[in-house]
C-alpha cells in the first residue's frame, strides 16, 4: 500500500502562484507514475499532469500547459506541482495519485483546495 499526503493549497489572486506537494510513504518502490488531478464543484475530475518516476517525462492537460510544472523527487518520495499564472478556472480540489503503469492511478491522497480569486 502507498499513502499520499498533499499540501500547499490555499487562496491566491489571479496571476499568482502556488506549489503543491505530495509526500508518498509505504510501498513507494512499486509505483511507476505520479499524477495530479483536480475536481471543481459540479465538474468531472480532470487529469492535470502526470510524470514517470524513472525518466521524469511529464505530460500536461492543454488547459495548464505552459503554466504548470510537475516534478518528482525520488529521493524524498515527493511529487510537486508548480502552478503559475493561476486563473479563476483553476479553482478546484487538487488530488495527488500514484500508479503502477500508466494509466493506472490506484493510490489517492485526500486532496488540497486551491482557490483563485479574480
Amino acid at each position: 500500500q502507498v499513502q499520499l499526503v498533499e499540501s500547499g493549497g490555499g487562496s491566491v489572486q489571479a496571476g499568482g502562484s502556488l506549489r503543491l506537494s505530495c509526500a508518498a510513504s509505504g510501498d513507494t518502490y512499486s509505483t511507476t507514475n505520479m499524477g495530479w488531478f483536480r475536481q471543481a464543484p459540479g465538474k468531472e475530475r480532470e487529469r492535470v499532469a502526470h510524470i514517470y518516476k524513472s525518466n521524469h517525462v511529464a505530460y500536461y492537460a492543454d488547459s495548464v500547459k505552459g503554466r504548470f510544472t510537475i516534478s518528482q523527487d525520488n529521493a524524498k518520495n515527493t511529487a510537486y506541482l508548480q502552478m503559475n499564472s493561476l486563473k479563476s478556472e483553476d479553482t478546484a480540489m487538487y488530488y495527488c495519485a500514484a500508479g503502477v503503469g500508466y494509466p493506472d492511478f490506484r493510490y489517492w491522497g485526500q486532496g488540497t483546495q486551491v482557490t483563485v480569486s479574480s
